[in-house]
């Protein structure tokens, strides 16, 4: 894959934009699930907090989200602290993209746990379990198992919004094929090759996704 020599640049830039989507996910999906806890917990302080957290996330366009987070987070710490604060590109990336993600799985993992039967939890219960141990017992594993389908989703849409962080210099898969594309005068050649990278990615993020999907569902009654 040579691609008058930007080949390498290209893989590299690809390998990066996994790395962002992967710690992107995982934080978001934490976040995401702390912030459903607040949704349905008794607090009406912690709901609100919540809700607002999750429609906030939800209503900003993620470009504007990652933009704030660059050039904002830091101004905003430097106030708080007094020292020059700063927040490289791929750090920024990874916030704004977990702060969009945990607004949307936070949905998700409600839904999922509203699917779990009341009979499985008043049993847990009448056996002496606390409510901890049957969020670790019982719902968490059938959380994940619901959540599946539809972070699987959220996953593919993540993959797409990295391209975004190309706007505050991370040198990712998008920004990798904008500079071959200056240096060259050939936009079609590399973005296609862009193209056809998060085609790749996307597919095998989807066969794994769906291997996951299949071995949370072992065991269970067809």
């Amino acid at each position: 894959m040579d691609l008058q020599g930007f080949g390498a640049q290209l893989l590299a830039g690809a390998w990066l934009t996994i790395q962002l989507a992967v710690c992107a996910a995982l934080l978001g999906s934490a976040l995401g699930f702390a912030t459903m806890l607040a949704k349905i917990s008794d607090s009406r302080l912690l709901r609100a907090a919540g809700f607002g957290f999750a429609n906030l996330f939800r209503a900003l366009p993620e470009l504007l989200v990652i933009l704030i987070v660059y050039f904002g987070l830091p101004q905003m710490l430097m106030a708080l602290s007094g020292q020059r604060v700063e927040i490289g590109p791929f750090v920024a990336g990874v916030i704004a993209l977990s702060l969009i993600f945990s607004a949307y799985s936070s949905e998700v993992f409600r839904g999922a746990w509203r699917g779990i039967p009341k009979g499985q939890v008043e049993a847990a219960m009448a056996s002496g379990m606390g409510p901890w141990l049957i969020l670790r017992r019982i719902r968490f594993p059938q959380i994940v198992r619901l959540s599946l389908p539809s972070l699987g989703n959220l996953w593919l849409v993540l993959l797409k919004d990295t391209s975004l962080v190309a706007v505050i210099g991370l040198q990712e898969l998008m920004r990798k094929a904008q500079m071959a594309t200056s240096v060259t005068k050939d936009p079609f050649t590399f973005y296609g090759t862009a193209a056809l990278l998060y085609v790749v990615i996307s597919i095998v993020s989807s066969a794994g996704l769906q291997a996951m999907e299949r071995r949370s569902r072992r065991g269970l009654a067809a």
